[in-house]
């Protein structure tokens, strides 16, 4: 009976120790810091091309924990088009205090501005200020707009001042004049007042550059150019722009393309395989849009039949920016990891509420980035059991002993039956 309840024991530690030799083989490969943040609450946090190289392609592998070591819940967006804004200035042409009464600030509207809202710069305050809105086009005759706001929360606890907008009735009056009401508290001080542009920027790109571009020319009887591209790690591609200085005209099909190695009766040949074609021609820009590569090195092949080859200044290299959008908190710290294969991408309930977090939301960015992958020497160094030999005879022999006790125990059965 002993003998028998011994059996079952060695098993289970042959599979707890089969367990953590595996478990120690699935690691994140790349930590990086996320730049601490100056308020609370969703933050876009824009992948480096770096941090990408080192993650799966479709980013599935990427976790973000806080200081704790707690994952926190993130989702991926493509950030094809965003939104830059930019503070245009108006000119304060006066400011009239009347002690314990009024303050009137008299702003300057640029003549093409249908405008009905102001973004004031006010040092921080601990007051509430009602005020009222009138405008005039000779400094003289003024009429009133809106009557009778308030502005509240005038005071910011990570900076010396706040960023306040007032909105009012659509206006084409060349002076507004804001007079804020001090009878109950001193006044407030504006810095300066104006307005904020947005603008929608298509394409934004984040570009790329090879460890090295080497360059190949075959007259005969080849008759092309051929460019290798090697790059550090694996990167994707989006978009490829040639700048071509010589000839005057000119009209070639290049094709990118890369080595594989493929099996055939019994041997392995490598072969060409092509990613994707394209013209370059010089009546056009000679920017191409291409199917998202993912590639460490390929090769371009331009075809120049009886031609001299082309000059070629530069050849560009970029992808499309993705971001993370993660909620992170000031007194906390954060860490971003990648670069474990063997992970599926997370499913967190913040992904079904991608279209509640919309905006343009405050960015913050990735530091620090480390990658643990080691080299053939350091990895000759390593103890027995951190080799990959010892991993796959772990496999090996818990198979056999799978069968061992397997066998054992149907024999055990037959005899007591």
């Amino acid at each position: 009976m002993k003998t028998n309840l011994m059996k079952p024991m060695k098993l289970n530690s042959f599979f707890i120790l089969l367990f953590l030799t595996n478990f120690s083989f699935a690691q994140f490969q790349t930590t990086a810091k996320i730049k601490e943040v100056t308020e609370n609450g969703f933050h876009e946090i824009i992948l480096s091309p770096e941090i990408r190289s080192y993650s799966k392609q479709d980013l599935s592998d990427i976790r973000i924990f806080n200081s704790k070591g707690n994952e926190v819940p993130y989702f991926i967006q493509s950030n094809s088009e965003a939104l830059l804004s930019s503070f245009e200035e108006y000119e304060i042409v006066s400011k009239t205090v009347f002690p314990k009464k009024s303050t009137s600030i008299v702003v300057s509207i640029p003549s093409v501005k249908n405008n009905n809202k102001l973004s004031l710069f006010i040092a921080n305050a601990d007051v509430e200020k009602n005020y009222s809105i009138s405008g005039s086009n000779n400094l003289e005759e003024w009429f009133g707009i809106s009557n009778s706001q308030t502005l509240y929360d005038l005071n910011s606890t990570t900076e010396a001042s706040v960023v306040k907008t007032i909105s009012y009735p659509l206006s084409t009056y060349k002076y507004l004049k804001i007079d804020f009401d001090d009878k109950k508290t001193l006044p407030i001080n504006a810095l300066k007042v104006g307005n904020f542009n947005t603008q929608l920027q298509k394409n934004i790109l984040q570009d790329i550059k090879p460890k090295k571009n080497i360059r190949f020319e075959f007259l005969l009887p080849q008759k092309h150019t051929q460019l290798q591209v090697v790059f550090d790690a694996p990167q994707i591609i989006n978009q490829i722009d040639f700048e071509i200085s010589n000839p005057t005209y000119y009209k070639r099909k290049a094709v990118i393309y890369k080595k594989v190695k493929r099996e055939s009766k019994r041997k392995t040949e490598i072969i060409d395989e092509e990613i994707v074609s394209f013209e370059l021609n010089s009546n056009t820009k000679n920017s191409f849009t291409i199917p998202e590569m993912f590639e460490k090195d390929f090769y371009i092949k331009i075809e120049n039949k009886n031609n001299q080859p082309l000059t070629i200044s530069s050849v560009k290299y970029s992808q499309k920016p993705v971001s993370a959008i993660v909620e992170l908190y000031t007194n906390d710290k954060y860490t971003i990891k990648t670069g474990d294969k063997n992970l599926n991408e997370p499913e967190y309930d913040l992904s079904d509420f991608k279209n509640n977090i919309k905006g343009c939301l405050p960015q913050t960015s990735i530091y620090d980035i480390q990658q643990s992958t080691l080299s053939k020497k350091q990895s000759a160094d390593k103890s027995f059991w951190q080799q990959g030999w010892f991993m796959w005879l772990c496999i090996i022999l818990g198979g056999i002993t799978i069968l061992y006790f397997t066998a054992s125990l149907i024999k055990d059965l037959k005899e007591k039956n």
